[in-house]
């Protein structure tokens, strides 16, 4: 059983925390998914995950494949070597760094419609701004090259500018909590998606989504299931091919502990900021359009 362990801020900075991470992500992963990223992706010939590996890493400058690796945490290392030196091959980080924006700019411009042209979008990218500029970068490498990043001037992009920032801060503290926690990149897949129904979460970021999209192969996925089966913080039996892997109580409480690791280390940028709630629920609308747009995994474009 996992001991309860003290937290550092209080429980409505943390509250606040995930709440902002539900907000703010889905106007982040307009740059990776949708027919405008499927084309850049085409015209830079090198498949999705060369694409997203490219523009997402891009920031980090010409660094080894095993850096990306590490900084994204979830993949399969070999996998992203790969793809990331494909995305080198015939392109400066720079140039990638280009062909996200215009990703981002397309993406947005077809899912905002006529919000794109609102004067709110300018006074959303301030406040947001205050508030994501006071992240410590300490230890989150992948937020920090975000951070040396110029802000871009229009309002829709300097916007996904801010709320990638703090996916990528967040995200280096939940890399980091996955870490304390002894998990490997693998075995974190696949503890969260057995966690995923006990949560009674369900859609694309369960394995048909994350095995694939992460590049790790049937053996590899249930080699670590039984791996965590013998920590028993899972099951593994059932079904036709006897692959069903169903959380246990223990691995439910390792899951949600991460959860609350990774929240209470992004709550730091929320304490003081009394606006907070509002901040945030000002942010839904833009985040809207895009699920609304039907460009994101499990999601249709709605009337």
């Amino acid at each position: 059983m996992t001991t309860p362990r003290p937290f550092r801020h209080g429980a409505r900075e943390r509250a606040l925390a995930r709440a902002a991470y539900q907000s703010f992500e889905p106007y982040h992963l307009v740059a990776y998914f949708g027919p405008h990223v499927d084309a850049a992706a085409a015209e830079l010939g090198i498949g999705w995950l060369g694409g997203y590996t490219g523009m997402r890493a891009a920031p980090l400058g010409p660094v080894p494949g095993s850096v990306v690796a590490a900084a994204f945490f979830g993949f399969k290392p070999a996998s992203i070597a790969k793809a990331w030196g494909l995305a080198l091959a015939d392109h400066t980080p720079a140039e990638l760094d280009a062909v996200r924006l215009a990703c981002v700019d397309a993406g947005l411009r077809d899912a905002l419609g006529d919000l794109v042209d609102s004067p709110d979008l300018a006074v959303q990218v301030e406040r947001m701004g205050a508030v994501i500029n006071r992240a410590e970068l300490g230890g989150r490498a992948l937020a920090a090259a975000y951070a040396a990043q110029p802000w871009p001037e229009v309002p829709h992009l300097a916007l996904w500018h801010a709320a990638t920032l703090w996916r990528e801060w967040r995200g280096d503290g939940h890399n980091a909590a996955l870490v304390a926690r002894g998990l490997t990149p693998l075995a974190a897949l696949v503890l969260y998606d057995a966690w995923l129904p006990a949560e009674q979460k369900s859609g694309t970021k369960g394995r048909p989504f994350l095995q694939p999209s992460r590049k790790w192969t049937d053996e590899e996925w249930m080699g670590a299931a039984r791996s965590l089966a013998d920590e028993g913080l899972v099951t593994v039996g059932g079904g036709e091919a006897g692959s069903v892997v169903t959380v246990t109580e223990a691995g439910a409480a390792l899951r949600s502990d991460i959860e609350d690791m990774t929240d209470d280390a992004s709550a730091a940028i929320w304490v003081g900021v009394e606006d907070a709630d509002d901040l945030i629920a000002s942010f839904r609308p833009y985040a809207k359009a895009v699920i609304k747009a039907g460009i994101l995994p499990g999601t249709q474009r709605r009337a």
